[in-house]
Order: C-alpha cells, then sequence, then structure tokens
C-alpha cells in the first residue's frame, strides 16, 4: 500500500505536469521533500496533513494516496500560491550595479498554472529581480520587477535575459548576429548596441519571462 500510494503520487506528478520542488513547497517543506518521499521512501508515510492537501490540489480521494476512504477531497481555496525568493540588488537596465544575486529579500507568490503557462519546468531557478535603468524603455521601465528562470539559458535570438558582463548585472535582448559574437541589444534606441565585448566575459543568468510594475 505504502509504494502503491508513491507511485499513485508519481503518476499524478507527471500527469499535470507538476514539479516535486514546487509540491514540496506546496505543503510548506523543503524543496526535495517530495522526491525524497517518491524516491528514496523518506518519510515512509505521508502524514495526514500533506496527504489531505495533496489530495485537494489533485482532485482525489485520498485513499490513492494511501488514506481511508471517501469522497473526492474539495479543492484548496485559496489556491496556494508558489514562493518566488526576490533579489534586492538591481539588475541594471542602464550603466549596472555589481551583482551580488544572492542577497534574497521577501518572496512572491504565483500561481502554479500561470508558471507553466509561462513555460516553467522547475521553480528552484525563478528569482525576483528589480530593473534600475531606462535602457529597455518601453518594455521594461525603472522600477518593474521582472520574474528571470535560471533554468532557461537555451539561447533565443531576440528574447529578453539577465547578463553578467564584465562582473556587472544588466538587462538586455541578445539577438544572433550569424557567425559573430551574439549582440546585447537595448530596446531604447537612445541606448547603443554592445557589440565590442570579450564573449569568455559574458554570462547568461536566466531569461526574463514575466514583468510587473506599480501604476501611477
Amino acid at each position: 500500500m505504502v509504494d502503491d500510494a508513491r507511485q499513485a503520487l508519481d503518476a499524478l506528478i507527471r500527469e499535470h505536469g507538476e514539479d516535486y520542488s514546487a509540491l514540496s513547497r506546496l505543503l510548506g517543506r523543503n524543496p526535495a521533500y517530495i522526491q525524497q518521499y517518491i524516491k528514496r521512501g523518506s518519510p515512509r508515510r505521508l502524514s495526514e496533513e500533506d496527504r489531505a492537501q495533496l489530495a485537494a490540489y489533485f482532485r482525489i480521494s485520498e485513499e490513492r494516496l494511501g488514506g481511508r476512504g471517501g469522497a473526492i477531497a474539495a479543492a484548496p481555496s485559496p489556491p496556494a500560491l508558489l514562493p518566488v525568493p526576490r533579489v534586492e540588488i538591481g539588475a541594471s537596465a542602464g550603466p549596472g550595479a555589481i551583482a551580488e544575486i544572492e542577497e534574497y529579500g521577501p518572496p512572491i507568490g504565483f500561481d502554479a498554472a500561470m508558471l507553466r503557462g509561462l513555460g516553467v519546468t522547475r521553480t528552484t531557478g525563478l528569482s525576483i529581480i528589480r530593473v534600475t535603468g531606462a535602457s529597455m524603455e518601453p518594455t521594461l521601465l525603472d522600477g518593474d520587477d521582472i520574474l528571470v528562470d535560471r533554468n532557461a539559458v537555451v539561447l533565443r535570438s531576440g528574447a529578453i535575459y539577465v547578463l553578467r558582463l564584465d562582473d556587472v548585472l544588466i538587462v538586455k535582448r541578445l539577438v544572433s548576429a550569424g557567425a559573430g559574437p551574439l549582440v546585447i541589444r537595448s530596446d531604447n534606441p537612445a541606448f547603443p548596441d554592445i557589440v565590442d565585448y570579450d564573449p569568455a566575459t559574458l554570462t547568461v543568468v536566466g531569461r526574463v519571462l514575466w514583468c510587473g510594475r506599480k501604476i501611477g
């Protein structure tokens, strides 16, 4: 029965396109909790509270997860939000600032379905970074919060990325220039393209997926 519950949960995760770490955070656990339960058998059984919350999330009977039989659990209300950590230092859209992306502030909650719609496959690589500078106007404004996926480092020409260039953190578009180095481009035409740089000094931190800003 215990192994059946693990297999049932693993099947549900695959069927719904969920993520081990995201579900762990949904339960308020460490990111490896669900993976360890399924793959290593630790803990041996889900707690009643965790089982009930997962059953409600997937809208199934707790019996499928090793609990007692009964009606399908009601969907949780309000829907749980997945916390995305916020980096306090800005990613420059202008002159730049020395990058220290390890300094996290209070997280921002995102709906799991929204993240999936943005193409997120693993929530462990997400961060919120605040833009500083005007070089990405009108797309990104000074003070905007951007959602950055640090797992999305496969380059798409024309997409917006957070970059580390000569130990400076910046947010720009990367444009393929054929056989030459990537062009680092601003959306604001007042700022010229960056083409004369050593490619060895360029690191892709992650791709920008979403922007939020204060109105008024």
